[in-house]
């Protein structure tokens, strides 16, 4: 169970460090305003307590079951496919296909795996919903999905109860995938 305590506290940490990489450009765009700078002195503190006092996890660490994940890319290329080829925008994109996924368990209503479908499924629209100019490809997204099914593979127990944990994962996945293709483009 060691290890199971030490992959919940580098999830923290790694969530904590992408809230904060997701914090800081926004501050910094607008460093001129005082109250903006004393905001983030006050956010992150906060952030950090968040993440140390706040019961965010059970006791026992459960993993995501690979084919529960393995939902992730399909739903990301069909929300990228819906709002750039199709051109219906992001969050019409994401709204139809949560929409859609949202019914897969009706099929069975018996069935534990498909109810477990519809989160993996709108987790990979947030992946979707990108810009080109973060997400130029279909290979991007694809790379954003493999990152982003990791991490919530190893953090099933973590956040439970707490909105925004699919999108921060995808948020997590792409930024991922986008130092990813930076080491790749600068080192290759």
């Amino acid at each position: 169970m060691r290890i199971s305590r030490y992959v919940r506290k580098i999830s923290i940490l790694f969530l904590l460090i992408i809230h904060l990489v997701f914090l800081f450009p926004i501050f910094w765009e607008h460093a001129h305003s005082w109250w903006l700078v004393l905001s983030l002195f006050i956010l992150c503190p906060l952030i950090f307590v968040t993440y140390l006092r706040v019961q965010l996890h059970h006791h026992e660490h459960q993993y995501e079951h690979i084919l529960v994940v393995a939902w992730i890319p399909i739903g990301a290329v069909v929300s990228f496919y819906l709002n750039h080829y199709l051109k219906v925008g992001p969050v019409i994109s994401a709204a139809m296909l949560g929409t859609v996924a949202s019914l897969i368990p009706l099929i069975n209503r018996k069935s534990e795996y498909l109810k477990q479908l519809p989160a993996a499924i709108y987790c990979g629209a947030f992946i979707g919903m990108s810009s080109t100019g973060v997400a130029p490809s279909i290979a991007f997204v694809l790379t954003a999905s493999f990152f982003t099914a990791v991490l919530i593979i190893v953090s099933k127990s973590l956040f439970s109860g707490l909105g925004g944990k699919l999108g921060t994962l995808a948020f997590a996945g792409v930024v991922m995938a986008s130092l990813f293709y930076y080491l790749i483009l600068t080192y290759a």
